[in-house]
């Protein structure tokens, strides 16, 4: 193992963490389907996530709990950080609408807040903000 090996790049860590929680939340609901498992390749690749990470994951999804930021904007940043995924090309499929709820749902948005901060956000985001205009966008009534 090399030097560099030991300090896992912070971008790559938050990559894995998101990709956990992703997985989590697609394996809470028993065996995964074959659309789910396509999804998690998809992230996967958008993620960086390697061969080896993607089983350690998918092993143990648990091990790797959603940890719901306490602040309303740490929640609405890593909202933003998943978006920025989804959109890397350029689109949104109904699969990924669904888990992207998921998720927000466990970061501890209400069901109806989840369902309007995500079509705003689909909205908002076909062009590729920065967070501080994501922020402002989605906090506009």
């Amino acid at each position: 193992m090399s030097f560099t090996d030991l300090f896992e790049s912070g971008e790559h860590k938050r990559n894995l963490g998101h990709f956990a929680s992703i997985a989590n939340m697609a394996c809470i609901d028993g065996a995964l389907s074959p659309e789910e498992e396509e999804m998690l390749c998809r992230f996967a690749r958008k993620l960086d996530i390697d061969a080896v990470e993607y089983e350690a994951v998918l092993k143990n999804p648990s091990k790797y709990p959603i940890n719901p930021p306490n602040d309303a904007d740490r929640r609405l940043e890593r909202m933003h950080d998943l978006f920025e995924m989804i959109f890397a090309d350029h689109e949104i499929d109904d699969q990924e609408c669904k888990l992207i709820e998921r998720y927000a749902i466990g970061l501890g948005y209400t069901d109806e807040v989840a369902g309007d901060l995500i079509k705003r956000s689909i909205a908002i985001y076909q062009g590729g903000l920065d967070l501080e205009d994501y922020r402002y966008l989605l906090n506009r009534k």
